[in-house]
């Protein structure tokens, strides 16, 4: 989770018009957006901001919400296996990287939303028992991106009863839409927040840097507190963790993060990641697609894709970070 550090509003450099600070808020895709940017205030005058904002997110939701009965997702998880399904340009872009980095990352998967509900972290109650391995292994044999088709007339599925969750990349694809927006509007100084995760560009007034707090994962119940500070830059900002979802069960804590190899919650070390990537999407798949590796994994696919990444993992002694290359000139 990502929180700003407090801004000021003010000049900018000599000579350029004076920015005015604006603060947008909302709510969408289950949880709260929060939108802070800076501009001459005759060019805001001329705009409709909010309500460009609030039209766009609820596209996006109307797209990619599985609460909604008639979404685009939720009519493609009532296909048919076979049966090709024309589909909206943003539903394309939120499958085809959704795809991608499945298959590059073999930890992030759209397809394991009956997995996820099996564990009891889906709109069902969660489970009195555990699941069997046969069951497990029944849901593995039919899940997977490899099982999804998307060409130019649209997507199917390869087996019936394969369902889409873009729990993982909608919100990240959200505050993409919503900073491409501004950046059409001529805004170029902003912060979009969506769920705690960002997308940041350009700066504050006076030339000052956007600062971001990373929050310390093992704060006590209901306290915030600030692990360290970074600048990100022009950069889309996530984070993921097995700290804040969770329950226990016959003396056995499962968090909602799950492996699709494995079909079993994670169970290590790694308790924080942090992602920077010019793409908010990409950056939200990414930051859960390396927490369920697990930290040895996580390091070796950061460095071997030259990503950005912080990681912040418990051990006997307190917890332990790493920097991956990548990451060191935000710090």
């Amino acid at each position: 989770m990502f929180f700003a550090l407090s801004l000021l509003s003010g000049c900018d450099k000599a000579g350029e018009p004076e920015q005015q600070e604006l603060l947008l808020h909302g709510k969408t895709m289950g949880t709260t957006y929060n939108i802070k940017l800076y501009a001459p205030g005759e060019h805001l005058a001329t705009l409709n901001l909010h309500g460009d904002i609030e039209q766009a997110l609820k596209a996006v939701n109307q797209s990619m919400s599985t609460y909604i009965h008639d979404s685009e997702i939720n009519q493609f998880n009532r296909l048919s296996a076979g049966e090709v399904m024309a589909i909206s340009a943003d539903f394309r872009t939120v499958t085809a990287e959704s795809i991608r980095l499945g298959f590059s990352t073999k930890t992030l998967d759209v397809t394991m939303g009956p997995l996820i509900d099996l564990w009891g972290f889906g709109p069902d109650k969660r489970p009195t028992q555990r699941p069997t391995q046969a069951e497990l292994d029944a849901m593995i044999a039919n899940i997977g991106v490899d099982k999804l088709t998307l060409n130019e007339q649209g997507l199917a599925k390869s087996v019936d009863g394969l369902e889409l969750s873009f729990s993982a990349t909608a919100k990240g694809f959200g505050i993409d839409k919503v900073a491409d927006l501004l950046e059409r509007q001529g805004i170029a100084n902003y912060m979009v927040e969506i769920g705690g995760e960002m997308r940041i560009a350009g700066h504050k007034p006076g030339n000052k840097a956007w600062v971001i707090a990373i929050e310390q994962p093992d704060a006590p119940k209901g306290e915030r507190k600030i692990h360290r500070t970074i600048e990100p830059g022009s950069m889309g900002v996530a984070t993921s963790g097995d700290y804040r979802i969770f329950y226990e069960m016959d003396g056995e804590v499962y968090t909602h993060l799950i492996n699709p190899q494995t079909g079993m919650p994670i169970k290590h070390d790694l308790v924080s990641v942090t992602v920077l990537h010019p793409s908010a999407m990409t950056a939200d798949g990414l930051a859960t697609a390396l927490t369920v590796m697990g930290t040895e994994r996580a390091k070796a696919y950061a460095e071997a894709n030259n990503l950005p990444v912080y990681l912040i993992s418990k051990t006997p002694d307190g917890l332990k970070t790493y920097s991956s290359p990548a990451f060191k000139p935000y710090l």
